[in-house]
């Protein structure tokens, strides 16, 4: 069973905005934090935001800062542009962090990915 399922695939036009979904009940054993990271064509996989379960912690890569929001299992994407372009990953750790991990590392589980797209 795969542990983290990611939702919420789309096409949408610049401004537009989407919703991406993780589903984690593939998975039993804590939960501590959980980290979106994003992969554009030819490039490496990227931060974009994470939170922490315990007290709520975010942070945000300053290209989304603003205009994503982060809670448990979703990330709710704004004033989307061409360059928010990208299969988008959640992942998840399952031990103690007291803030939520910024590279890919700081993760154990990970989705399969969602392709998000933003037409101009």
């Amino acid at each position: 069973q795969v542990p983290l399922i990611e939702s919420g695939t789309g096409l949408v036009q610049v401004g537009g905005s989407l919703t991406l979904s993780c589903d984690t009940s593939g998975r039993t054993g804590s939960t501590y934090a959980m980290g979106w990271f994003r992969q554009a064509p030819g490039k490496e996989r990227e931060f974009v935001a994470a939170i922490t379960w315990i007290g709520g912690a975010t942070s945000y890569a300053d290209s989304v800062r603003g205009r994503f929001t982060i809670s448990r299992n979703s990330l709710q994407m704004n004033s989307l542009t061409p360059d928010d372009t990208a299969v988008y990953y959640c992942a998840l750790r399952n031990t103690y962090s007291p803030r939520p991990p910024t590279v890919p590392s700081g993760y154990i589980y990970w989705g399969q990915g969602t392709q998000v797209t933003v037409s101009s």
